[in-house]
């Protein structure tokens, strides 16, 4: 079964997100917004009780945290991908690094791990184009708390769901 890690926003953020994911990213009913921790990897039982101890240890030390959205990017040319950038991604690398050691270290990936929300993928260049230049004009500053972190699965429909969610404490 495939299995991944991610945040949740809260629902001001998800709800402007989902404003523009209805129309532009295809995976709109298959995941609400969020930001990925780790990407999707096939497990099998061993490996996902490993997961859960692993979250369940790091997660206990781990404080929650704010995070702002401040503006539109996008990953063009490398992908066709809109999305919500951080003012100050810190955090939520200092949170992908924690959780992504131990049991749960990732081999290395072709690209570098830039925390977003993504709110367009897949869009045609002349869309993209066209859309990324009306968002990067407007003002943007959309505020979050991150307490806690989930571990999704992917289920046989395709969509994601909540496998365990756990809670970051404060110190």
């Amino acid at each position: 079964m495939l299995f991944g890690i991610c945040v949740f926003p809260e629902k001001n953020v998800q709800d402007e997100a989902n404003k523009w994911r209805i129309r532009h990213d295809p995976h709109y009913c298959n995941i609400p917004p969020h930001m990925t921790i780790r990407e999707a990897e096939e497990w099998d039982e061993s490996t996902l009780k490993l997961a859960v101890d692993h979250l369940s240890k790091t997660t206990a030390s781990l404080s929650p945290f704010k995070v702002t959205f401040n503006r539109v990017s996008t990953f063009f040319p490398v992908t066709p991908t809109l999305y919500f950038a951080l003012e100050d991604p810190a955090p939520v690398l200092t949170l992908q690094e924690t959780i992504c050691t131990g049991q749960l270290a990732q081999t290395l990936h072709n690209y570098v791990y830039t925390p977003h929300i993504t709110i367009g993928r897949n869009m045609p260049p002349g869309e993209l184009h066209d859309l990324y230049g009306n968002l990067r004009m407007k003002q943007m500053k959309l505020t979050t708390i991150i307490d806690r972190v989930h571990l999704l699965y992917q289920t046989e429909q395709g969509g994601w769901t909540a496998y365990q969610s756990f809670q970051l404490h404060d110190s």
